[in-house]
């Protein structure tokens, strides 16, 4: 695909970079959101330098993350070397849970390797945004309705490797823009038998890998792509002010589903993918 100028101005990257960051960790879908508003902003979305951009943004996003939980991060790293030269240390439950992580980044980096091209070709088109959006919502609204059985929630540090990797599976339907990478994984936590609050945080410690390995392969594939379509300083904006709104979203989102259901992200899911619907069908705005 040929490359098309599209260099953003500096406010269109802080646009940019609010949306990332503000729905990066939220079951609404980050890369769904970010396709809309490029689109709205006149980008080709199947531009090999604007799919770059979308995915190397959340750079900044990766980095809250990290940094907001890094005494959990330090924690499990430590209590996984410690276990890999001691059978006395591998029956901490971070040491396994540190398996868990590692186990549960596979099947998406297997997918998305394997489907690359496909995922930023033929899925870049705002059918395949809208009907992520509506038909997760069903999946969502199901999972989020399963009550554990008294007694029964499981808890974090007591996740299986098994538990992990299935949630990890799961991950990988998040490669259809509109799907949400936490919508996916907090409805496989909840069906699991894990809490909100625990589900939310197992969702936060699998997209690290993920979105580690699928910015920097971007960064590093398309540097120049990026180069020649929305800029670098454009970019960089992006990714300071999605590290600024996902720190800020993180903290949020954690308080909120402490004591709320998911019930008002599935109703914003599923008035957003009618409103693409309306919009596309009515030849208000086109799909790609």
């Amino acid at each position: 695909m040929i490359t098309t100028s599209v260099a953003l101005s500096w406010w269109e990257a802080i646009l940019l970079g609010i949306v990332e960051g503000v729905t990066e960790y939220l079951p609404v879908s980050s890369t769904g959101h970010l396709t809309i508003v490029e689109k709205l902003l006149g980008m080709p979305i199947d531009d090999p330098g604007v799919v770059a951009f979308t995915a190397i943004i959340q750079i900044g996003a990766i980095v809250a993350a990290v940094i907001y939980f890094w005494s959990d991060i330090w924690r499990i790293a430590t209590a996984w070397f410690r276990g890999l030269g001691s059978r006395e240390e591998r029956r901490n439950p971070d040491y396994t849970f540190g398996w868990g992580i590692i186990l549960g980044s596979i099947p998406i980096a297997v997918v998305g390797l394997l489907f690359k091209d496909f995922i930023e070709t033929g899925l870049r088109s705002l059918y395949f945004v809208a009907g992520g959006l509506l038909l997760w919502s069903v999946v969502l609204w199901l999972a989020d309705r399963r009550e554990p059985q008294p007694g029964r929630t499981k808890s974090e540090r007591g996740t299986s490797p098994l538990d992990a990797i299935l949630i990890g599976t799961m991950q990988c339907v998040s490669l259809i823009p509109g799907v949400s990478r936490s919508g996916s994984t907090i409805a496989a936590g909840l069906l699991l038998g894990y809490d909100r609050v625990v589900a939310t945080r197992l969702s936060f410690f699998l997209g690290i890998p993920a979105l580690v390995a699928a910015g920097t392969l971007e960064a590093i594939t398309q540097f120049s792509a990026v180069s020649n379509t929305v800029g670098w300083t454009a970019t960089i904006i992006g990714i300071v002010v999605s590290f600024i709104c996902g720190y800020a979203s993180i903290a949020w989102l954690l308080k909120f589903v402490s004591n709320h259901s998911f019930t008002s992200f599935i109703v914003y899911r599923i008035i957003i993918g009618v409103i693409i619907v309306l919009l596309v069908v009515s030849g208000l705005i086109t799909a790609v």
